[in-house]
């Protein structure tokens, strides 16, 4: 039987958005009715995101927290706040670590055309890129900068943040084939469309779909796909009333990109964990969460195209994939690590007593310094890097 969703929580939206809403909510109830009466969260939750015109990545409403040097104010600015418009210091650092691959890029000629690639996935407001390109600037280091952004409204104020950089950065629309570079993606796998999977009372593989009741979505589980049910069962014991979620866009996204890249490094940053702490018996919900107006709560069917919707990452999955395309993991650990190691430290001098309290909520483990997670990968790429030098945990991949 559906089982009915709640709306968890007041928010106070616009007529417009109120109405724009509405369109994305008779769009998926098309889609529903099309697959039969029952569509899958996966498909569910694409839509819901990247519906040309209508998902709330493609509509054209502002998504992220602009960071403007001034307190961030919830009510007018967007969702959530990624670590780029916390504090420049995180891009700063981000380009200390790509030094080494870059001038190891130019060094062997890899590239066609010098100077090295930067390639960003997914640039949301274009703040890392332009930090990115100023730390480079400042440390010698000459690179072309290539921006993959499916979102319409996020690369027009890309384009404006970055006017000043002229021909130095441009915008592709495909993942270009035999890439030589460094591809950087700050939480881009989080957003992928997930398959909402579990164990049923008898110990078999479902999925959760969506479907129309009573004027309203609801959730209803059936037994999944055979292929589906077959990853779940080699990733983790059965446990009879758990669900999770698996990523397996992201793993598709991880293997197109190891069959275009020709050599280069890999930079995922992202909120996740290793295998064996995304399927901890304790995880029995899984990590799904939404993000309205700096609220994040978990009902996903609640005011479809007004809400960011995401799922942990898992990083072994990601790992595996990427092996499986003849990438090499070059490094794996926290945040925090990962920004120490690359030079962070000698980014803070002169900072502001705010941006030291941003700084610190990027390093700190309450905050984002565990959470998140850097993975790297490699493409005939035999070089250590120095960000990894210190507390890399590929071991517990």
């Amino acid at each position: 039987m559906p089982s009915a969703h709640h709306a968890p929580l007041a928010i106070r939206v616009s007529a417009q958005a109120l109405e724009h809403s509405q369109l994305v909510t008779n769009h998926l109830r098309e889609q529903i009715a099309r697959a039969g009466g029952w569509l899958s969260f996966h498909a569910w939750m694409h839509d819901a995101l990247y519906a040309p015109g209508l998902g709330y990545y493609t509509a054209g409403a502002t998504k992220l927290a602009i960071r403007d040097d001034q307190p961030l104010s919830p009510a007018t600015l967007g969702d959530f706040v990624t670590a780029p418009e916390l504090s420049p210091v995180f891009g700063y650092t981000i380009a200390r670590a790509l030094v080494d691959p870059l001038r190891g890029l130019a060094a062997t000629g890899a590239t066609l055309t010098p100077p090295p690639i930067v390639l960003e996935i997914g640039a949301g407001s274009g703040q890392l890129a332009h930090d990115v390109l100023s730390a480079l600037q400042r440390l010698g280091i000459s690179a072309s900068y290539q921006i993959l952004e499916v979102s319409a409204d996020l690369r027009s104020r890309q384009q404006q943040k970055l006017a000043a950089w002229g021909d130095q950065v441009r915008w592709i629309n495909d993942f270009p084939r035999d890439f030589d570079g460094v591809v950087l993606a700050n939480e881009v796998l989080d957003a992928m469309p997930v398959h909402l999977v579990g164990w049923d009372a008898d110990g078999e593989v479902f999925e959760r779909g969506v479907v129309w009741v009573n004027d309203g979505f609801a959730w209803q589980d059936r037994s999944a796909p055979a292929n589906v049910a077959t990853i779940l069962s080699a990733r983790m014991p059965c446990l009879p009333g758990y669900i999770t979620e698996l990523n397996l866009a992201a793993e598709a996204w991880i293997s197109m990109v190891g069959t275009r890249m020709a050599r280069g490094v890999v930079l995922l940053i992202d909120y996740g964990f290793p295998a064996s702490e995304y399927f901890h018996p304790q995880r029995h919900q899984g990590t799904l969460m939404c993000h309205i107006q700096h609220r994040a709560h978990e009902d996903p069917l609640f005011a479809p195209g007004l809400q960011d919707i995401t799922a942990h990452v898992d990083f072994s999955a990601m790992a595996s994939a990427a092996t499986t395309q003849g990438f090499d993991v070059l490094g794996y650990t926290s945040q925090a690590r990962f920004l120490l190691n690359a030079g962070l430290p000698e980014e803070v001098t002169g900072t502001s007593r705010m941006d030291l309290r941003a700084i610190e909520k990027l390093i700190s483990e309450a905050e984002m310094g565990e959470l998140f997670k850097v993975l790297a990968l490699g493409k005939h790429w035999a070089a250590p890097l120095g960000a990894f030098k210190q507390g890399d945990r590929r071991h517990q991949l």
